[in-house]
């Protein structure tokens, strides 16, 4: 027999159909909650909108997100830029490319205090060349060059101690078709100190711009006096000789040691040699030797017992340097998956991974999160597997929001004592995953599983059909859900109603939309980030009850 009551009850909407007045359709036909717009900033600041997602392309979700950015500055631009400055000095983000173009966007506002907030906070958001090189890009295509910028560009070189900006000069001569030459001749930089107006000359027209110059005007011509080359930094030094002469791989190996040049600053005919490796592996900051880790296997350097691996590993197992590198966990985790690989993602390069080099990567991911204290909570980890999960990429990276998820689920099931990992799509998938397994492994796994529809009730439902007690349910997905016949949140209330356990849900947004299914008005649900390195500590801090929010 029919009830029709069941089509008018609240507590069972389906999720093709607005189950609240606050929701709104999402991309894949279903209705939602919407995040506010700091909260969606700080989503795309950690995952960019970088290859897009499976509904929306890669510009739509640009547009929408610079769209929210744009109304977070006419809010509050000084919550804004620190916000921004924040998440990019933490390491809170994969990459440091979405915090660069919300600033160029800023130092591009129409209120001129924002912009100045912007500009002033430019040097802690691009510390390096390439940071600066992006900037400049991204804040050209918005607006023109003003004063204001040109200070603050010039700024950039001559606050640096001569040293620093000489490694700054020769590491990142270059990128993406912008160099030092082109934005110095912009910024036309003043440098008091000799050494700093020194390299400055030589960025602009090399070695030669050392001599006396002359500048011709209409009206006069002006005779500038031969720099001291001997006030430059020995770093300079250095890396003109090992451009000027072929070399031994001795030689080489000397000059790097002598004068602490890195692997960019080396003619890529010497990089080749393990022993020109063996040279920079000792200073070579982390990021680097991550990227290097296949070349220096496939040359040999890198071995079973070792002394480069045995270097190598100890670095990997040092927390501290991890968090000083600010090296991400995404970078640990593209690296461990590409080096177990055996092969690179393009290219022809080939080698044999060395087991104990895979297993400190593994043991490093762990490492590169906030370290978290068990919650002893019983927690449902709950990976969304459908089919918008399994297309587009994280960040920007080769990983699919599925394959992060699963990683990102890992890394609490390896804090945590008590928990399960499920996962599903429109229904239970049996996913045979425990924390005692490679990262590697469990991300493979999960890469292969079958995909459907999307149902983010299913963890809910699932524990209420069989009784399962659980404390929190913590669902990595990207929120575009339609298939279910009640909504994540309803079903949530109908298993607290059931159990009488106050279960709350923690909703890890793996995409940069707006959508969550989490009540922004339910104290028991919380919003984080996908791999934001500190997600781990955020989610933790709320199982405790310690006042965390969105």
């Amino acid at each position: 027999m029919s009830s029709y009551a069941r089509h008018l009850t609240p507590h069972a909407t389906p999720q093709s159909e607005r189950a609240d007045a606050r929701q709104v359709r999402n991309s894949a036909g279903g209705f939602t909650f919407a995040l506010d717009d700091f909260a969606r900033l700080e989503r795309f600041l950690i995952l960019g909108s970088e290859g897009g997602s499976y509904y929306a392309t890669e510009r739509a979700l640009t547009i929408e997100n610079a769209s929210a950015l744009v109304r977070c500055l006419g809010v509050d631009g000084a919550r804004t830029v620190d916000t921004i400055v924040a998440i990019s000095e933490s390491g809170r983000a994969p990459k440091n490319d979405p915090a660069i173009f919300a600033l160029a966007l800023a130092a591009s506002h129409a209120v001129p205090s924002v912009r100045a907030r912007a500009l002033a906070a430019m040097p802690r958001v691009c510390r390096t060349g390439t940071h600066l090189f992006r900037f400049v890009r991204e804040v050209q295509a918005l607006r023109g060059w003003g004063r204001a910028l040109r200070k603050a560009i010039a700024a950039w070189y001559v606050a640096k101690a001569p040293d620093e900006l000489a490694y700054q000069l020769a590491k990142y001569a270059q990128r993406d078709g912008v160099s030092h030459r082109d934005v110095l001749r912009l910024a036309h930089p003043k440098a008091k100190d000799p050494a700093t107006h020194a390299l400055l000359r030589w960025a602009v027209a090399g070695e030669g711009a050392l001599g006396p110059r002359e500048v011709k005007r209409a009206d006069a011509t002006t005779t500038y006096p031969a720099v001291d080359a001997g006030a430059m930094p020995r770093l300079v030094e250095g890396f003109a000789r090992v451009r000027a002469q072929d070399l031994s791989s001795r030689d080489v190996a000397a000059l790097i040691t002598e004068h602490g040049l890195t692997h960019e600053m080396i003619p890529s005919i010497y990089l080749a040699r393990p022993e020109v490796w063996e040279a920079l592996l000792p200073r070579m900051p982390l990021h680097a030797m991550l990227r290097s880790l296949a070349r220096m296997t496939a040359n040999g350097l890198v071995a079973p017992g070792s002394a480069a691996t045995s270097r190598i590993v100890a670095r990997l197992g040092d927390r501290d340097a991890i968090r000083k590198s600010r090296v991400h966990p995404m970078d640990l985790l593209i690296a461990l998956r590409t080096y177990a690989s055996g092969h690179g993602l393009r290219g022809s390069l080939v080698w044999t991974p060395v087991s104990t080099i895979v297993d400190a990567l593994d043991a490093a991911f762990d490492l590169a999160f906030v370290n978290v204290e068990p919650t002893g909570k019983t927690l449902m980890l709950a990976l969304d597997v459908s089919g918008s999960m399994s297309m587009g990429q994280l960040a920007g990276s080769p990983l699919t929001p599925r394959e992060a998820a699963a990683a990102m689920a890992l890394i609490t099931a390896r804090t945590e004592r008590d928990y399960q990992i499920m996962a599903f799509s429109d229904r239970f998938v049996p996913l045979d995953v425990t924390a005692r397994m490679r990262l590697h492994d469990v991300v493979e796994k999960t890469s292969r599983l079958p995909f459907s529809a999307t149902d983010c009730a299913i963890p809910m439902l699932h524990a209420t059909e069989r009784n399962l007690r659980v404390d929190a349910f913590c669902v990595y997905t990207d929120n575009e859900t339609w298939f279910g016949s009640i909504h994540p949140h309803q079903a949530l209330a109908a298993y607290r109603a059931k159990t009488g356990i106050p279960a709350k849900l923690v909703v890890t947004g793996m995409t940069a939309t707006k959508f969550t299914i989490a009540d922004p008005n339910d104290p028991g649900m919380l919003d984080v980030v996908g791999f934001d390195a500190a997600a781990p500590a955020i989610l933790a801090a709320f199982l405790q009850g310690n006042g965390v929010r969105s």
